[in-house]
């Protein structure tokens, strides 16, 4: 039995395949369309998944949807009615929108896939699970348990905005729910917002300022705008806040219990910013840890399973893990809605056909997220050729040796390999690489490579039966989805007067052995590669040990500010020539940035907007 899942029309669309209860394949359309968080129906992710199982649409058993369109918009109505007659203004640019488009999205699917298939009985075969319940089947169903306690944090699906589930064999119980508007990710987004960032993108960007902060807002986030129950249950204070009937997150009232406006993403930033990221962080850990302790308390269960916008906080998923509630915690890597397709598949399969669970033992159903296009040697040849690049080819051996030897020399270095990843974290597959006991790399992989904010961290991929080693941590971390210290005795601790530093210059301080994944608070957002899911790129690390006895490289996603991650090896050599990126490896093909033809340079730097 084949089922099509598919999430779109909010941001982040994707399709993918299952088969027999297996992953066949998964992508997000932004990596074929080149769009930032595409929204839009992900025709390309479609074919796809469709053409790795060698398929046409029509030969697809069911096609499920990632939420329901019709209680969203009940949700709509309802809040403006609540709130009438604030809101008009919103309310009038929303409303035409739902009736043109996202009223009739059952019929825009049905339109869409009768064009692929036009005598398949769509009317029968299209179905559509809720937002949350899309959630949890993405986390729960590929995990590697037999029974879990699933938790689903995010902005807003329908009505929810967090949820819990029970998993046990091929059931998923949905037991409660928070509902609108009282919502921690929307908490969240107001503080991204607030501090200059895009709310849905640049979530990840305050997790990774608060560090450079102290929470010293978290009282008054406490004591006025959120009420948080023993249990981790939330209610929002409203008056604080314009997204349920308003064109932004927060408002006046909001402005003045911070002493000021939101920041224009132009100005500078300022400790009060980073005060207000490690404020929200603070705020977002505390609810996420009541939750969790009450809940392994009240179901007695060792596992967890976690999915939807806020399991992308791996700072706090690592508090979660470290505080033991829970002996096993599993994120789903595609933990936004880009996931939803794949939980929506999921739950076609295993509850509407009440088709049994197949056991994933010790390992998960994830494949290592390595569930995109892949690119045989010889197409590889060919494309890049017609791009005008000039490249050498090896053996694997010459391969892992010559980019190893690159990046102890300290070159950042282009890394297109296997199956591209399947959600928002770059694997090893399509990475760029450095050389992580350089304390320069990290600002020059930022300001150079990745055009982007001098502040962001960058995270180590490190070999897994050397984590421990290096790390406060000895788990399976695949996803780049936990965050713990690196080891007391490879910290480097600082001075009185580097201790005194504004925030950002802590940054050129080197902490430890590793400085240019190790963060200003000793932290680092772990990778562990395992040689059965990705060997080649556990080879690569292997050999840079061999050479420097650092099992650690330097990860972080293939793209530049603002682009989605490369998918082809036409976008790997755009980017390649877009920046500072001195060497790349596609398949068995290494490229120098000399060898190039200068006349190929492009201007990367400004080609894409702020993300």
């Amino acid at each position: 039995m084949r089922i099509l899942g598919i999430s779109a029309y909010y941001h982040d669309s994707a399709a993918a395949l299952i088969e027999d209860g297996r992953i066949v394949a998964a992508a997000q359309e932004e990596r074929f369309s080149r769009i930032k968080h595409d929204s839009d129906y992900p025709a390309q992710a479609i074919d796809y998944c469709l053409s790795t199982a060698g398929v046409s649409l029509d030969r697809i058993d069911y096609v499920a949807f990632y939420d329901k369109p019709f209680l969203k918009f009940e949700r709509l109505l309802e809040t403006y009615v609540a709130f009438a007659p604030r809101g008009f203004a919103s309310f009038s640019k929303a409303i035409p929108v739902w009736i043109k488009e996202k009223l009739f999205q059952k019929s825009m699917l049905e339109a869409k896939l009768k064009q692929a298939a036009p005598n398949f009985d769509w009317a029968a075969r299209l179905l559509f699970a809720e937002h949350h319940q899309s959630h949890a089947a993405s986390a729960y169903f590929p995990s590697p348990f037999d029974e879990a306690v699933v938790l689903t944090i995010d902005g807003v699906g329908e009505w929810a905005t967090a949820s819990v589930a029970e998993g046990r064999g091929n059931n998923l119980t949905m037991t409660r729910e928070i509902h609108w508007p009282h919502s921690l990710g929307l908490l969240y987004s107001a503080f991204t917002y607030y501090t200059g960032f895009r709310v849905n993108s640049g979530e990840y960007k305050v997790m990774g300022l608060a560090p450079y902060g102290e929470p010293v807002y978290r009282d008054r986030i406490l004591s006025n705008l959120i009420d948080i129950k023993s249990d981790g249950s939330i209610r929002l204070n409203l008056d604080y806040f314009d997204y349920c009937t308003g064109l932004r997150m927060t408002n006046a009232r909001f402005d003045a219990l911070f002493e000021g406006p939101a920041r224009d993403p132009d100005e500078p930033l300022t400790q009060k910013h980073m005060d207000l990221a490690a404020s929200i962080q603070s705020v977002t850990e505390e609810v996420m840890l009541r939750m969790a302790r009450a809940l392994a308390a009240e179901t007695g269960s060792k596992n967890l399973c976690l999915a939807g916008g806020v399991a992308l906080n791996c700072v706090a998923n690592g508090k979660v893990l470290r505080d033991g509630a829970f002996k096993n915690i599993w994120v789903q890597p595609a933990a936004g809605d880009a996931g939803g397709a794949l939980g929506a598949a999921y739950l076609a399969y295993h509850r509407f056909q009440d088709k049994p669970r197949i056991s994933c033992g010790a390992v998960d159903a994830m494949a290592g997220s390595y569930l995109g296009p892949d690119f045989k040697q010889e197409e590889i040849e060919t494309r890049l050729a017609a791009a005008g690049a000039r490249y050498s080819v090896l053996d694997e051996e010459q391969l892992i040796a010559t980019v190893a030897d690159a990046l102890a020399a300290e070159n950042a270095v282009g890394w297109f390999q296997g199956r591209m990843e399947f959600g928002p974290r770059a694997l090893g597959a399509r990475s760029i690489l450095g050389d992580p006991r350089s304390p320069a790399m990290q600002k020059t992989l930022n300001l150079k490579v990745k055009y982007r904010e001098s502040f962001r961290p960058f995270a180590p991929s490190v070999l897994r039966e050397d984590v421990a080693d290096w790390f406060d941590f000895d788990a399976d971390s695949p996803y780049m989805l936990m965050v713990a210290d690196v080891k007391a005795e490879r910290q480097k601790p600082m001075s009185q007067a580097e201790q005194a530093l504004f925030g950002i210059d802590k940054l050129n301080i080197a902490r430890s052995d590793i400085p240019a994944v190790t963060h200003i608070d000793y932290s680092a957002r772990i990778q562990t590669v395992h040689a059965a899911t990705n060997p080649r790129y556990h080879a690569l690390i292997s050999a840079f040990k061999a050479l420097t006895g650092c099992p650690v490289v330097i990860n972080t996603s293939f793209n530049v500010r603002g682009e989605p991650i490369v998918c082809t090896p036409e976008d790997a050599f755009r980017c390649f020539m877009g920046s500072d990126l001195d060497v790349l490896v596609v398949g068995n093909c290494l490229l120098l940035k000399p060898e190039q033809d200068p006349a190929l340079k492009l201007d990367y730097k400004n080609a894409f907007e702020l993300d």
